[in-house]
């Protein structure tokens, strides 16, 4: 079955196999010739033909028409002089099987049916009386011919098989390379929301404590410090047990597509107290609950985000409007201050970026950039689905984000 579901023009050690296959055939047909008796015992010309007849053989999968051709033309003279008939058939067979297994079956029957002809034609000159020879030459040559035919098509279907396995193993590995890719990316927004919130928290506190502490060193404010210094410490526990529940998500190899506890619109009051902690008179303004679990992640990290840029960007002390409210089957937030903005000359980040990536990964659409009508400040809107259906993650195939980079982190 190996040999047969192999293609026959990329089979290992093919012209070494086929040489010993001419070998083996110009073999059997000597012994034929010497043991049966249909016809007489050939001379020197037909045992010289008899073998050249044999040689096109080895190169028989190259130019199988060729070798027919070929091996025909000796054949026929051998016929002709009346030699043993049965000497040659298993050489004529092997090149008619060659032809029917490996070209198309038009040039097949054509090729089968002269033979046929001229095999028939030889039959006349040799045995005008010989019926029952007429009928089994032209039973063999069919009978080659259909089994070559078969073992084509047999052999395409096989390689179909074959070829439909490696796409679909293709399209198992794409898979999974979109899947590790999609899922170091939500790692990627987790770990910067996570540690870029926090850090920058942290350094705000840090600055304060500082202040505290050379402002005036002779009134020193040891309430002041303590409540700096315990801020900090606080937002480090939070800080890592976040990190921690991500790192438990990624270790977990039992449930690759495990997420962990998403936050929601019910953590949105810490991240404003937070913030307030950090120095800005922080709004916060939730009119909406029954979201996908899906969609209050997402708008959570987008708050999480806009409010850090906010704390970085705008200036001490900024005024911080944050407003979320479910309208006709969508979720809306608007996070806006009132600072003096980031310096223009500054490395960008991943801030916008990532809040563009959380709104589309929800279906839903994200601006952001400086306030209008010459308020000042800056200022970030978000649209996501508030239904289940619509709420599934996707990536749509054009950008559904209009980003002004003016703010980044």
């Amino acid at each position: 079955m190996a040999a047969i579901n192999r293609d026959p023009l990329t089979a290992p050690h093919r012209d070494r196999n086929d040489a010993v296959l001419a070998v083996f055939l110009a073999a059997a047909a000597a012994c034929i010739a010497l043991l049966t008796d249909e016809g007489r015992r050939p001379d020197a010309v037909g045992w010289t033909l008899l073998l050249v007849a044999h040689v096109p053989l080895v190169r028989r999968r190259h130019r199988p028409l060729l070798v027919l051709c070929l091996v025909a033309a000796p054949v026929a003279a051998f016929h002709a002089l009346d030699h043993n008939h049965s000497a040659p058939g298993p050489a004529t067979m092997t090149a008619l099987y060659t032809l029917a297994a490996t070209g198309t079956v038009r040039r097949t029957l054509v090729a089968g049916s002269a033979v046929i002809g001229v095999g028939l034609s030889m039959n006349a000159v040799t045995n005008p009386d010989g019926m029952v020879e007429l009928l089994r030459i032209t039973g063999w040559v069919v009978a080659v011919l259909f089994c070559g035919i078969d073992v084509r098509f047999y052999r395409h279907y096989v390689a179909s098989i074959v070829e439909r396995a490696e796409r679909a193993e293709r399209t198992r590995e794409e898979e999974a390379r979109r899947r590790v890719a999609e899922e170091r990316l939500r790692v990627a927004r987790d770990l910067h929301d996570l540690l870029a919130h926090s850090i920058t928290l942290i350094g705000v506190q840090t600055s304060v404590a500082a202040h505290v502490l050379t402002a005036d060193p002779e009134r020193l404010d040891r309430a002041a410090v303590a409540k700096a210094l315990d801020d900090i410490a606080e937002t480090c526990r939070s800080a890592r047990g976040e990190l921690r529940t991500t790192l438990e998500v990624l270790r977990e190899r039992d449930a690759p597509d495990a997420r962990g506890p998403l936050p929601g619109l019910h953590g949105l009051p810490d991240l404003a107290e937070a913030a307030r902690l950090a120095g800005a008179r922080v709004d916060l303004s939730v009119r909406a609950d029954d979201v996908p679990p899906a969609v209050g992640a997402a708008a959570y990290r987008i708050v999480q985000e806009a409010l850090t840029n906010a704390v970085r960007h705008a200036g001490p002390e900024p005024s911080v409007h944050v407003e979320v409210h479910a309208e006709r089957g969508a979720l809306r937030l608007a996070v806006t201050d009132d600072g003096i903005g980031p310096d223009p000359d500054g490395t960008p980040g991943f801030g916008l970026v990532g809040m563009r990536e959380r709104a589309r990964s929800v279906g839903g659409t994200l601006d952001a950039g400086p306030r209008g009508g010459g308020a000042g400040g800056f200022e970030v809107t978000a649209v996501l689905p508030a239904s289940a259906a619509s709420a599934a993650p996707s990536v749509p195939a054009a950008p559904l984000t209009t980003v002004t980079p003016k703010r980044d982190d």
